[in-house]
């Protein structure tokens, strides 16, 4: 007898009423995608639990993997019995043999209350088992070494001895789709995994402007969307260039506005690329306060030209915490390298810190952008990043 299901706990989808076998579905589909570099496994998925039938494969590299799927609240390597007591003791027992310690307790829990059995007698029954059945090992109800928990469901008992702790959240899919602004600094991939983590799919933007920024700039963000993809499934990315746009605002616009100017036609953009892609939001990683394009009033001048929802997970958010999550993702090492975006190439002397709608609106109304805006979407590159092939793909698409 030996380890040969992974049992899938649901976190918060568990709670959904109407919408909750979408939900597992979708995690279901989520799961196969993640591990389809193994062939051999099978997944099965239950109202209250999914579980992986492992026919063979190993376990490790598997457990690691559904470390990185939202939607899982944890999971735990089992061993799945029939619903016999004889049958239950003895897979009890090799769970506590395969472990090392002194101290175990016996978690017995009963959904299938047709079982003859409670579950307090149950853990009598077991404990009493496991100790004249081995050397060395005693009860410690409060903080065992091992805790062996026992489910009897429905269909069998699944045996587990260690649970994993797993992203938590709502499976990326289940709450629709949004475009990221990702510029390849620290704050736009955390926010995009703070999005996936509420069921949001992601497609993410990136503004370039060759040749004040580089192929590395582009690079960094290519290699922030594939951390994404380790979480949420496959990633498109969609490569405005903005070089053209950029020196038009800064030759034609007063320099304490341009950077509120830029944002602006960023939002523009975004918006005409999501709404070709019937995609519902933008997310963007704004945290309040952190930078003179992220005070109340910027945000207010800038969110004036789209009616899009704007998803800001950071915006409350302190930057150490910011830089936590980045690190814990596998984004910060990648944020950090020292190539310029185009936010940060052109930034003003003295950046204007509070807007006023009023003013932004008296120096952008002259400037005509529409030609340029037409001109940029048409030369976008797209380019997508899979999560199970973990290869990316480049598309030219005319957005318009």
């Amino acid at each position: 007898m030996k380890y040969d299901h992974i049992l899938v706990r649901y976190g918060e989808l568990a709670l959904k009423g109407k919408n909750k076998k979408s939900f597992i579905q979708i995690l279901k589909r989520n799961v196969e995608r993640k591990l389809s570099a193994f062939p051999n496994i099978k997944v099965k998925a239950k109202r209250d639990h999914m579980y992986i039938l492992l026919n063979g494969e190993d376990h490790e590299p598997i457990l690691e993997n559904c470390k990185d799927i939202i939607g899982i609240q944890s999971f735990s390597l089992a061993m799945k019995v029939e619903n016999e007591e004889e049958k239950i003791k003895a897979g009890a027992l090799k769970a506590l043999i395969l472990e090392e310690g002194q101290t175990f307790k016996i978690t017995a829990k009963r959904p299938n209350k047709d079982f003859p059995i409670s579950s307090q007698d149950m853990n009598q029954i077991l404990g009493g088992h496991l100790l004249r059945n081995t050397n060395g090992w005693s009860v410690d109800v409060h903080e065992p070494d091992v805790e062996i928990r026992v489910e009897i469901r429905h269909d069998a008992t699944y045996i587990t001895s260690k649970k994993i702790e797993g992203q938590g959240g709502l499976p990326v899919g289940t709450t629709g789709k949004s475009l990221l602004l990702m510029s390849g600094g620290i704050d736009s991939p955390v926010a995009g995994y703070l999005a996936m983590n509420r069921g949001v799919e992601i497609e993410a933007i990136h503004f370039h402007s060759p040749p004040f920024t580089s192929d590395r700039a582009k690079q960094k963000v290519e290699d922030l969307a594939r951390v994404l993809t380790k979480y949420g499934g496959d990633v498109k990315v969609h490569f405005v260039p903005f070089t053209e746009i950029q020196q038009k605002i800064f030759q034609e616009a007063p320099e304490n506005y341009g950077m509120t100017i830029m944002r602006r036609l960023m939002m523009r953009i975004s918006e005409m690329v999501a709404k070709n892609r019937d995609i519902l939001s933008l997310t963007t990683g704004e945290s309040l306060g952190q930078v003179a394009s992220q005070t109340m009033e910027s945000m207010h001048a800038i969110n004036e030209v789209t009616n899009y929802p704007i998803i800001r997970p950071l915006v409350a958010m302190d930057k150490v915490d910011i830089i936590d999550i980045s690190k814990e993702i596998g984004a910060y090492e990648i944020s950090i390298r020292p190539y310029e975006d185009c936010c940060t190439i052109f930034v003003p002397k003295a950046p204007k810190t509070r807007p006023r709608r009023e003013k932004v609106n008296e120096f952008e109304r002259p400037i005509d952008f529409s030609e340029d805006i037409e001109k940029a979407l048409s030369e976008i590159e797209t380019v997508s990043f899979s999560a199970s092939e973990n290869e990316s793909e480049e598309e030219f698409e005319d957005l318009l």
